[in-house]
């Protein structure tokens, strides 16, 4: 019996790692590349995590000019500034930031079904 007494399972974090402050995680700057179900078939297109350096309202005017799709820069209390785009562009997105130069391909994490 004393055994059993000894063998009490902790609780685990698997994300206690992740969630400390000098992990290390997290330290490398990504841009995510996310989608939004709206309603029905409408989805939105949200980029995060450019850099301030950058121009969002000329990132923004290109890619609307490119894909053909509306699209806004929302100010995000956490976040910062996010682009938002009508339609499912991620894949383009992806490509155009790479192509355009404003971050490289292993820097892009893409979410989303």
């Amino acid at each position: 019996m004393s055994d059993l007494d000894l063998q009490v399972p902790n609780a685990f974090d698997p994300f206690a790692e992740a969630n400390a402050e000098n992990s290390g995680a997290g330290t490398k700057d990504y841009v995510h590349i996310r989608i939004q179900q709206r309603n029905g078939r409408k989805s939105l297109t949200t980029v995060q995590g450019l850099k301030k350096e950058f121009s969002y309202n000329k990132i923004l005017k290109d890619l609307k000019k490119e894909f053909c799709c509306n699209g806004t820069v929302v100010q995000d209390p956490e976040l910062g500034q996010v682009i938002q785009l009508q339609g499912d562009q991620r894949k383009n997105v992806s490509t155009f930031l790479v192509q355009a130069g404003v971050v490289k391909k292993e820097h892009i994490k893409i979410h989303g079904f």
